[in-house]
């Protein structure tokens, strides 16, 4: 028998709050984190605008300056919302059985301030200047690594890299791997620290990035005048644990996860495909493992990036997947406040869509203005709506055509 899973814990580090509780409240009172880059000197740049994490201290959550200087900033991030989900769980409290509990954790780029920085190293002083460190510093794993050692969890620990996608695919995976009983818990999620200017000129040449300089036009996610998403930074981190795990200990149960679609357009390394073929799959597919038919009230956390092809597509493939019932469905596009967060996104995301069922609360499409005629579902614009949901779907596209997509159900 297939094991039921809920969230239990959940942590944030994000350019509208350093946790769930200041993110949340950024989010339904419509805050905009996105701003004129403040990080390093971008005159030189086309594109003006990020999503930076403010006010972080990452003494908060390690024991020495020693140990925060041997982790990249992914890695800081990481282990900050980890912390915080574990301590909301209160599931180290419990008598979990170590080599059951697990740390999923990826992030789309890994370590490239770390990159940045020793790579000035080699090229100013030689090669016998970088750090010892730039390798742990550097891959991608490392947060998982890093997280699992914290917390002495020595369950199955699987890094996962999947662009845009990775944070629901380590969601996704994880409720797979706790549903078919390879573990009892595991911290799921992602993150991301990709604001310098070597990633920035990367993505700008890739033509992917919103060229606006006013942080209000930005990210205009299903609005006729997008042009592009804005790169932001942070993690996000959820305690997936067993039903009844969760009730022998008495756990404060925010959600329960129903389904998970995971797929690939095999199209092109960039662009998603036009017809969408990969995010419909991916919806479908998590739509009919949760049971969810369309006549349900639901919310869709959708990956609203602000580009035209994927504002559209994913349209698309709603009404693909609900029919006529797409127009009954709770839309909104968070990235339009936070920016989008990359490999943490989708796992940032997945909290807000807890939240909102958990609150009966639909997070907003903020800066919305000019409508397009071929994105005409309710996008949920500039102001949150108060209305009970059964489920949320959070969906995920990621650069290499990479598809995933959670649901959860209010419990």
């Amino acid at each position: 028998m297939d094991t039921r899973v809920v969230i239990t814990g959940m942590g944030v580090v994000s350019p509208v709050g350093n946790d769930v509780n200041s993110f949340w409240n950024s989010l339904k009172t419509g805050v905009c984190g996105i701003d004129t880059i403040q990080r390093f000197d971008a005159s030189d740049l086309a594109v003006n605008l990020d999503g930076e994490v403010k006010d972080f201290n990452a003494k908060d959550y390690y024991d020495s300056v020693a140990e925060i200087r041997r982790s990249d900033l992914f890695m800081q991030y990481a282990m900050a919302a980890a912390c915080q989900a574990v301590d909301d769980s209160k599931i180290l409290e419990s008598d979990i059985d170590k080599t059951r509990f697990g740390v999923y954790v990826g992030s789309g780029i890994g370590g490239i301030n770390t990159f940045c920085t020793e790579d000035g190293k080699l090229r100013d002083k030689g090669p016998e200047r970088v750090s010892p460190f730039f390798i742990p510093m550097l891959i991608g794993n490392m947060a998982a690594g890093a997280v699992a050692i914290r917390f002495g969890a020595m369950g199955p620990s699987l890094p996962i890299v999947t662009a845009c996608a990775t944070s629901s695919n380590t969601i996704g995976e994880a409720y797979r791997a706790i549903k078919h009983g390879y573990a009892d818990a595991i911290i799921a999620g992602g993150a991301e620290a990709t604001i310098n200017k070597l990633a920035m000129a990367g993505f700008i040449n890739c033509k992917a990035l919103s060229l606006s300089e006013d942080p209000n036009e930005g990210c205009v996610p299903f609005d006729k005048r997008r042009g592009g998403f804005v790169m932001a930074e942070g993690a996000g981190m959820l305690i997936l644990e067993s039903y009844e795990s969760a009730v022998k200990r008495n756990a404060k149960i925010y959600a329960e996860v129903v389904g998970y679609g995971n797929t690939c357009d095999a199209y092109h390394v960039t662009a998603p495909h036009p017809d969408g073929i990969g995010a419909i799959n991916s919806i479908d597919m998590c739509r009919k493992e949760a049971g969810i038919t369309g006549k349900e009230s639901i919310y869709i956390n959708a990956h609203g990036t602000g580009t035209h092809l994927n504002d559209v597509m994913e349209t698309k493939a709603l009404k693909a997947v609900f029919g006529e019932d797409a127009y009954n469905l709770h839309v909104s596009s968070t990235k339009s406040m936070t920016g989008h967060m990359l490999g943490a996104a989708g796992a940032v995301e997945l909290i807000a869509s807890t939240l909102a069922v958990n609150e009966g609360i639909i997070p907003p499409t903020i800066n919305y203005v000019e409508k397009d005629e071929e994105c005409d579902l309710d996008y949920t614009v500039n102001k949150a709506v108060n209305t009970q949901v059964d489920y949320a779907i959070s969906s995920s596209l990621g650069f290499g055509g990479h598809n995933a997509c959670v649901a959860i159900k209010k419990i």
